[in-house]
C-alpha cells in the first residue's frame, strides 16, 4: 500500500430529483512508474492508480481505466444525474493491490 494516499471527493449534500450535479474527486498518490531509483540505487516498485469507479446506490455510473502516463494525484470532474436520495461510492485501484474507497450521501430536496 502506498503511503500518504488520501482520496478527496466533493459532492453537493442535496439536489433535486433528476438534477445533474458536478462531482469532483482527487486522490493524493505519488504514482511511481517503476523506473525511478531510490538513494541506494534500488528500483522503486511501480505503484499507480490503474482504475477509478463511481457508483450510485449500487449502479455503476463511471468506470475509468488509467494508463501509466496518468499524472500524480489524479483529478476527475464529471456530472451525474441524481434520480433519488442515495450514496455515491468511489473506488480507486492501485497496481500494488491496494483499494481506496470513500462514500458520499446526497439528499433529494
Amino acid at each position: 500500500m502506498a503511503k500518504g494516499v488520501k482520496p478527496r471527493v466533493k459532492v453537493p449534500k442535496s439536489a433535486s430529483a433528476g438534477e445533474a450535479i458536478t462531482i469532483k474527486t482527487l486522490i493524493s498518490h505519488k504514482m511511481e512508474s517503476g523506473r525511478r531509483k531510490d538513494g541506494d540505487g534500488n528500483t522503486i516498485p511501480r505503484s499507480i492508480i490503474n482504475r477509478f469507479t463511481c457508483a450510485f446506490n449500487g449502479t455503476s455510473i463511471l468506470d475509468v481505466t488509467l494508463e501509466p502516463a496518468i499524472s500524480t494525484n489524479p483529478y476527475f470532474q464529471f456530472e451525474a444525474v441524481v434520480p433519488e436520495a442515495g450514496e455515491f461510492h468511489f473506488t480507486w485501484y492501485d497496481d500494488d493491490g491496494s483499494v481506496y474507497e470513500t462514500k458520499k450521501a446526497v439528499k433529494v430536496a
